[in-house]
């Protein structure tokens, strides 16, 4: 099982909790990009992009590489492959969980089918009341 205190998971978990660093990583996904083309589908200043960059950076969930004036960011996926592993540990315990629930739920309908079927009167006692 992955630490659950370590500081890098903390703030791995951080960066991933803001929507704009979330979109720059599903933007990384597919390649590299510069700054200017993170911060550009959002209404902010280069300096605010440099911001959530930089809380990226230090989740270690992107590299900046400076190429002359130009800051080019890479996805490093290592640590979402540890978030990914923590909450994976919480999905196979609400999966069994739930499974324990569903078999419950149906042995409970069961008992009911069976009750209700031990309860309905003959059919052909019934056949016999509406024909006379």
């Amino acid at each position: 099982m992955v630490e659950l205190e370590t500081p890098q998971m903390d703030s791995v978990f951080h960066a991933l909790g803001d929507a704009t660093r979330r979109h720059m990583l599903r933007d990384l996904a597919g390649g590299e990009r510069t700054v200017s083309q993170l911060a550009q589908p959002f209404a902010m200043s280069l300096a605010a992009a440099s911001k959530h960059i930089k809380a990226l950076e230090n989740a270690g969930l992107i590299r900046r590489e400076v190429r002359g004036r130009t800051h080019v960011c890479r996805l490093e996926p290592g640590p979402l492959a540890s978030a990914h592993q923590w909450l994976g540990f919480y999905e196979r315990f609400w999966t069994s969980r739930l499974d324990v629930l569903e078999r419950l739920l149906r042995e409970e309908d069961a008992r009911k089918a069976q009750d209700r079927s031990k309860k309905s009167p003959n059919s052909k006692e019934g056949d016999d009341q509406w024909t006379r």
